[in-house]
């Protein structure tokens, strides 16, 4: 099962370690270099203006950041922050409860901003241009139109799936930003700042082993960097070395590109089951036992970024890359 994998970048039970090590500032916060020098310039454009900062939307695939970068915004804007998701918000009365708490600058981050009802999201379109909500209350004969002003605030959305959203909704944000995957050396540098915050030692080899092991995901970073201190613990000194690295991940078996067990049932699905493709996401689903959505937004990305996999019109292949990693060799499945 999806939650059962140590490098799902969904967040798990056990991230909640998370918020401990989470940077405060703009400053501290590594990786996503044009995503945040941008922001800085239009946070301190804002408060130079003396106003409040243009809604934001962040989107990318999950454990990037986003939750991160919002409360950076508000600790920025010395502004408080308050947070929704948006399956909570089914109902208006759910949706005014939260504007009605805000005050004047405030920030408010609705995660998963995707998944709001639609009926929402048109009550939300005043709230975001004009700062009013305008809601009907009470059933039948008795119902009435109340009209409320809301104090200037942020909204920052998050999103896995920025195709979801509307068109309307998604032209209601001023500033747009796309949080790419990081890169080796970004997540080593996130690991080494995650030993200090714990105060857990950690050699330059072995960091760089679990940045690589890591899927570009600094969720992920951090999770086996917690799981990799365990066997440090246990089976060695306390200080996390390159051996204990590579048995703690290996036991764990997380492979030298991150891969784990479900990724090697996809591909070889995709090589054994459709000869390497092209084959449709749902016959992928179906020969796996897994959801398409789950597929398509959390297996998926990874194995498109790092070359294993493609997409092309008639459906989902395997590249000789894929071929490689896996040591199936080609010519043979062909015959």
């Amino acid at each position: 099962m999806e939650d059962e994998r140590v490098v799902t970048n969904r967040e798990l039970q056990e991230d909640t370690f998370e918020e401990s090590i989470r940077p405060d500032s703009i400053d501290e916060y590594i990786g996503q270099k044009d995503v945040k020098e941008n922001i800085k310039v239009f946070i301190d454009a804002a408060k130079m203006r003396n106003e409040t900062l243009d809604h934001v939307l962040l989107y990318g695939p999950p454990g990037l950041g986003k939750t991160t970068l919002a409360n950076i915004i508000a600790n920025e804007l010395g502004s408080n922050l308050k947070t929704a998701s948006g399956p909570s918000i089914e109902k208006s009365g759910d949706l005014a409860a939260v504007l009605s708490t805000l005050e004047p600058g405030d920030v408010l981050f609705i995660d998963e901003i995707h998944r709001m009802p639609r009926y929402i999201e048109e009550i939300l379109y005043p709230a975001m241009e004009d700062f009013t909500l305008d809601i009907i209350v009470g059933s039948d004969s008795s119902t009435r139109n109340i009209k409320i002003d809301l104090p200037p605030f942020t909204l920052v959305g998050a999103t896995t799936r920025a195709g979801d959203l509307t068109s309307p909704l998604r032209d209601r944000f001023g500033i747009i930003s796309k949080l790419q995957y990081y890169t080796i050396d970004e997540l080593e540098q996130i690991v080494k700042r995650t030993s200090r915050v714990l105060d857990v030692p950690i050699n330059d080899d072995a960091a760089t082993e679990l940045a690589k092991r890591s899927r570009g995901t600094p969720r992920i970073a951090n999770r086996l960097f917690k799981r990799v201190r365990d066997f440090a613990l246990v089976k060695g000194d306390g200080i996390i070395d390159l051996d204990i690295v590579k048995m703690a991940l290996d036991r764990l078996k997380v492979d030298e590109l991150g891969l784990d067990d479900t990724d090697y049932q996809l591909l070889k699905a995709i090589i054994e089951r459709f000869n390497g493709g092209p084959v449709g996401i749902e016959a992928i689903a179906s020969s796996i036992g897994e959801e398409v959505s789950t597929i398509e937004d959390v297996y998926e990305p990874y194995l498109l970024q790092i070359g294993l996999l493609k997409r092309t019109s008639r459906g989902r292949m395997a590249t000789e890359k894929a071929y490689q990693h896996l040591k199936i060799n080609r010519q043979e499945r062909l015959f």
